[in-house]
C-alpha cells in the first residue's frame, strides 16, 4: 500500500469515503485581517474536525483501505494530532490501534488518543525515538504501520480539504500551510497545482525544527535540530514521500521562532475568536511576515489545529497580541 499513486484522482475518490464520516470545515474570510494584509484573507477551519485537526481526513481514508484489505490493527507514532487521527479513525472503523508518543508529549493529545480507546505508549525523547519503538512492536505484534508521511493513502485523504477550498474561493491566488512531516503540504500540491497550477503554495514550519525547510533549500532529504513546542511541527527529518512532492512544488518557505509560534497562537485568538495549537496558528503570523507579497491577493490560510495544552495557552496569553493583535507585531515585520 506504501507505493500506492497519489493523484487528484485518488483524492476524489478519496472524497466519498471522506464524506461519509467528516462534513466539510468553514472558509470564513475574516475583514480584519483582509483590511490589514491589504489581501482577500480566507481561513480554512480544520480546528472545527471531531479530532480537532487536518489529519482525521487521512485516517479515515487509510481505515476504510486496511479494512478492505482485511487488517485488523495498526500502530503508529505521533506527537499527537496523527495519532490521535489514527486512534479515532481505527474505532469507527472496527480495527484496533497502538500509538507511540514521546515522553513527557503533549498531555491534552495523549488524553484525547486514549478516550478512543487505542494503547497510547510512551517512549523516547522525541518523535524519532518514538517510530523505532513502533518498529520493534510492528514485528512483534503483527500489526499495519501507518507511518505519519510516507503513507499514500493519508496524503489523498487529506488532499479532501483542498478540494472544498476551490468549491468555495475558486479564485484562491496563494495557499499558506503550516510543514511538519508534510503530509499537507503534498496534498496541497497534488490538488491545487493539478486544478490551478498559478496557484502559489507557502510552507511554515518552525525554526527549532526546520529539517524539511533545510531538505527544500538543499533540495536533499536533510535532518535538523528538533526541539520546538509545537507538535505538529516537531520532527526532525524529511520524510521521502511527501519531500519528493514539496521540493518543487512550494514558492516559498517561512520560519518562525519560538516566541513567533506562541504570538501566533494570540493573533488566532484576536482575530477568529479560535483557541488554537502553535503548528494550526502559525499561518497568520507567516501572513503578517509576508504581507508585501500577498497585498492585493487572495489567500487561504490554514488553520490545521486546536489541540494545545493548557500550558501552551496560558503561556500565549502572556504576549499582547491576545489582546492587541497585529499592533504588538507590527514593528516587528
Amino acid at each position: 500500500m506504501k507505493n500506492y499513486p497519489i493523484s487528484l484522482l485518488e483524492t476524489i475518490r478519496a472524497r466519498s469515503i471522506v464524506s461519509q464520516y467528516l462534513k466539510p470545515t468553514q472558509l470564513i474570510r475574516y475583514e480584519a485581517l483582509s483590511r490589514i494584509l491589504n489581501a482577500n484573507v480566507f481561513i480554512k477551519h480544520e480546528n472545527h474536525h471531531p479530532t480537532g485537526s487536518f489529519k482525521i481526513r487521512g485516517g479515515v481514508n487509510l481505515m476504510a483501505h486496511l479494512k478492505r484489505q482485511g487488517i485488523s490493527g495498526v500502530i503508529t507514532f505521533s506527537t499527537g494530532n496523527h495519532g490521535l487521527s489514527i486512534a479515532t479513525a481505527a474505532k469507527w472503523a472496527g480495527l484496533s490501534a497502538v500509538v507511540v508518543v514521546p515522553e513527557r508529549n503533549n498531555p491534552a493529545k495523549n488524553r484525547k488518543i486514549r478516550e478512543t480507546g487505542a494503547e497510547l505508549i510512551e517512549a523516547g525523547k522525541s518523535f524519532e525515538e518514538a517510530s523505532q519503538t513502533v518498529e520493534r512492536l510492528c514485528a512483534e505484534r503483527g500489526l499495519y504501520y501507518a507511518h505519519p508521511a510516507d503513507e499514500p493513502h493519508l496524503i489523498n485523504g487529506v488532499g479532501t480539504e483542498f478540494l472544498e477550498i476551490l468549491e468555495d474561493a475558486p479564485d484562491i491566488d496563494v495557499m499558506i500551510v503550516p510543514l511538519g512531516g508534510g503530509s499537507e503540504a503534498a496534498a496541497a500540491i497534488t490538488v491545487l497545482k493539478t486544478i490551478r497550477p498559478h496557484i502559489d503554495i507557502i510552507a511554515v514550519q518552525a525554526q527549532n525544527s526546520s529539517a524539511a525547510y533545510r531538505s527544500w533549500k538543499a533540495h536533499a532529504i536533510s535532518s535538523a535540530e528538533n526541539t520546538t513546542f509545537a507538535g505538529g511541527f516537531a520532527t526532525g527529518k524529511a520524510y521521502e514521500t511527501t519531500f519528493n512532492i514539496y521540493k518543487d512544488g512550494l514558492r516559498d518557505f517561512v520560519l518562525l521562532s519560538e516566541e513567533e509560534i506562541y504570538q501566533s497562537i494570540g493573533l488566532a485568538h484576536y482575530y477568529t475568536q479560535q483557541l488554537v495549537e502553535g503548528a494550526g496558528s502559525s499561518t497568520l503570523m507567516a501572513a503578517f511576515k509576508l504581507q508585501e507579497f500577498l497585498k492585493g491577493k487572495t489567500i487561504v490560510l490554514q488553520m490545521s489545529g486546536c489541540n494545545a495544552s493548557i500550558e501552551e495557552i496560558e503561556r500565549a496569553m502572556t504576549y499582547s497580541t491576545f489582546r492587541e493583535g497585529w499592533r504588538s507585531v507590527e514593528c516587528r515585520l
